[in-house]
């Protein structure tokens, strides 16, 4: 107690000469103990697989709302809701929202990931080469067999469930970003196979588009049937011409689901094969290493030798 009195002066400061005698006689100790963590940062970051990140930019169509459609909110806005019509002004707005959600749900992603059988691919990939395509990890898939050989502990499988590897997919692969500026829309997927970065990212965009698509067909089919229905059975004129329009808006939400390609999302600019890796950053990972090394050495050094110079 005494010794460490006297290396604070009265200001309370610690006694820096005597900080940097104390490092300097433990100058050795620091340097290998740095060297180590460097070696190994360096060692670890060569572990590390590359990844690769594709990206696409979409842009959600914009659609104008029928101005006879919104004339009709206040007479028949009972009416369009019971048909399942949506008579908001935000309805485009909304349905980008909806999808965007989809996209990230987990029964979009498991029947998405189920379909294109990439199970393998998002649960056990080891590394990848230009040479050798993709290599598994042989401790966790059997690439030859087809089967899964991992060591798991209940409730967990030997096949990953739905649970693991839309979980997976959703923090190591799949990226999700709306610009809050121009509401475009940044689809991007990481992986350690570039040419599965990219044609993932095509894949979903294409997925999520027919879902959409399918979706608007099979409700505007049942609100057309509804809608005749109720045409049937009313004789007044303004009714009449407000079931029309509401037919109208179902007719064209069919057409366009019909004839147009990119239904939900308009491709802006494509996802292409990535020449360069995403990460790791080898570099950084030894300089942090290095850094770490340091602080943890002379803070050992400081603990055993200070008392003893003091």
């Amino acid at each position: 107690m005494t010794n460490i009195k006297r290396d604070i002066n009265t200001d309370g400061a610690i006694d820096l000469r005597k900080v940097a005698s104390t490092l300097w006689l433990g100058k050795k100790l620091i340097v290998v103990i740095t060297g180590a963590f460097v070696i190994i940062s360096i060692a670890y970051s060569l572990f590390l697989p590359n990844i690769y990140k594709a990206e696409a930019i979409v842009a959600p169509h914009d659609e104008s709302s029928n101005s006879n459609i919104t004339k009709m909110i206040g007479q028949l806005g009972g009416l369009a809701s019971l048909a399942g019509i949506d008579l908001g002004s935000g309805g485009n707005a909304d349905k980008t929202k909806i999808a965007l959600q989809l996209l990230e749900s987990h029964n979009f992603l498991r029947e998405y990931i189920e379909t294109q059988d990439i199970i393998p691919e998002i649960m056990a990939v080891e590394k990848w080469s230009p040479s050798e395509n993709l290599i598994f990890d042989d401790e966790i898939y059997d690439p030859n067999e087809k089967k899964w050989v991992r060591d798991v502990k209940p409730p967990k499988n030997l096949k990953p469930s739905s649970w693991e590897y839309v979980t997976e997919f959703k923090e190591s692969n799949l990226i999700i970003r709306q610009e809050s500026e121009t509401g475009f829309i940044r689809i991007a997927v990481q992986h350690e196979s570039p040419i599965f970065a990219k044609n993932t990212v095509d894949s979903l965009i294409y997925t999520i588009n027919e879902t959409m698509r399918e979706r608007d067909i099979k409700d505007a089919e049942s609100s057309l049937k509804y809608l005749e229905e109720q045409l049937e059975s009313t004789s007044l004129s303004t009714i009449q011409q407000g079931l029309y329009d509401l037919i109208e808006s179902q007719l064209q939400t069919l057409m366009l689901a019909n004839i147009r390609s990119e239904y939900m999302f308009q491709v802006l600019d494509p996802a292409i094969i990535p020449e360069e890796k995403h990460k790791p950053s080898r570099f950084l990972i030894v300089i942090l290493g290095g850094i770490l090394g340091s602080f943890l050495s002379m803070a050992y050094v400081l603990i055993r030798y200070y008392p003893r110079n003091s």
